[in-house]
């Protein structure tokens, strides 16, 4: 059940549904699992976050924002108690005109929408149509959907399996140390091809591409803090070699992990 404050919180983001309501705050109030009837922005403001919708948590990394649509099921986590998220709830009205406004997806921000979503931090609460941020506001929700840029792809599967999920607390502790489906059976006293038949019936991943998946996520995280060189960061992930690291980490992200980062912080243009 949702608290008073939060009741309130809630209720004051769908109250006036042509309007958009503005919030600049820490950890998007600490919300529990929640949806809106109006569509989502959320920026992360420095540091990194998760958003977690269903049996998944997707990364959300610096310089980039999450779209969730009217109606979603979510919670988001920032990992810095410092950072500061911009959230942006917008009206549906023209949702319908295009795709991108019906699906969550997680989107690099470029100069020009980094630029405006900092300007957003002069107004808070709910803006109505007869003010003039209120255009300033909607032509953040039009350039979206023209700016032509894929969504971030990385989701870590999650489970409320009760098997399953002291498992998946030891490998989120323990992911840089040397990890087989041999040893992992044996500490939890189950067989190898019964867990494997658990990970893959209950999240639909292997363990293997589940364990690959989760050292990714932390390498990213370590990408993001700007303090350790690649070599680091490939061995920290619990990989033997960069070459193997550099492999793995192309295939989930499209990127070497030395240009991840500059990717993020990188001037872009539209």
């Amino acid at each position: 059940m949702y608290n008073l404050d939060t009741e309130e919180y809630l209720r004051n983001i769908d109250l006036h549904p042509e309007n958009v309501f503005v919030v600049h705050q820490k950890l998007e109030r600490l919300l529990p699992l929640h949806s809106h009837t109006k569509s989502q922005l959320t920026y992360v403001d420095g540091g990194i976050a998760y958003i977690h919708i269903a049996n998944k948590t997707y990364i959300i990394p610096a310089r980039h924002y999450v779209w969730i649509p009217a109606g979603l099921e979510h919670f988001v986590k920032v990992r810095n108690s410092a950072t500061v998220t911009r959230n942006l709830y917008f009206y549906t009205t023209d949702d319908a005109k295009f795709p991108f406004y019906q699906e969550l997806g997680i989107y690099p921000v470029n100069n020009l929408l980094f630029e405006m979503l900092v300007f957003t931090e002069n107004w808070s609460g709910s803006i109505e149509k007869n003010e003039p941020a209120f255009t300033f506001l909607s032509a953040i929700k039009n350039i979206l959907p023209v700016m032509g840029i894929k969504s971030y792809p990385i989701a870590l599967p999650t489970t409320d399996n009760t098997r399953l999920k002291p498992i998946l607390l030891y490998l989120s502790q323990n992911y840089e140390k040397t990890i087989t489906l041999e040893n992992i059976s044996a500490r939890f006293g189950m067989g190898e091809r019964t867990l494997s038949r658990l990970f893959q019936s209950t999240m639909s991943i292997s363990f293997l591409q589940y364990l690959k998946l989760l050292r990714i996520v932390k390498a990213i995280e370590m990408i993001l803090q700007n303090d350790k060189s690649t070599s680091e960061i490939a061995y920290l992930s619990g990989y033997n070699s960069l070459a193997s690291f550099s492999k793995a980490f192309y295939q989930l992200t499209n990127f070497r992990p030395s240009d991840f980062g500059k990717r993020t912080f990188l001037n872009q243009s539209l």
